[in-house]
C-alpha cells in the first residue's frame, strides 16, 4: 500500500464530499492553505486510521503536528515502518 497516494486520495475525496476547492497537493503546501478545514482533517485522519490501521497523531509522543502536506505524509510513512 502506498501511504502517500492513500493520503492524497482521502484529501481529494473529503474535499469533493464537502464541496471544497482543494489546492494542489505538493510537499510544501501548508495544510492550512489546502482548502480543508478542521472538520475535514478530522474526517481524513479517521478514514486513514480505518484504511491504514493506525493513527500516528494519537500515538505519537512528539508534540509536533505536521505543518505541510509533505510533513503529514512523512509522519504517516514513518509510523507505517
Amino acid at each position: 500500500m502506498n501511504v502517500r497516494s492513500t493520503i492524497a486520495d482521502q484529501f481529494i475525496q473529503v474535499a469533493q464530499e464537502q464541496g471544497l476547492q482543494l489546492a494542489a497537493l505538493t510537499d510544501d503546501l501548508e495544510l492550512l492553505e489546502s482548502g480543508l478545514d478542521s472538520l475535514c482533517f478530522a474526517i481524513v485522519v479517521a478514514r486513514l486510521e480505518s484504511e491504514l490501521g493506525f493513527d500516528p497523531l494519537s500515538t505519537s509522543e512528539d508534540a509536533i503536528f505536521p505543518v505541510t502536506f509533505g510533513e503529514f505524509v512523512h509522519f504517516y510513512e514513518n509510523a507505517a515502518r
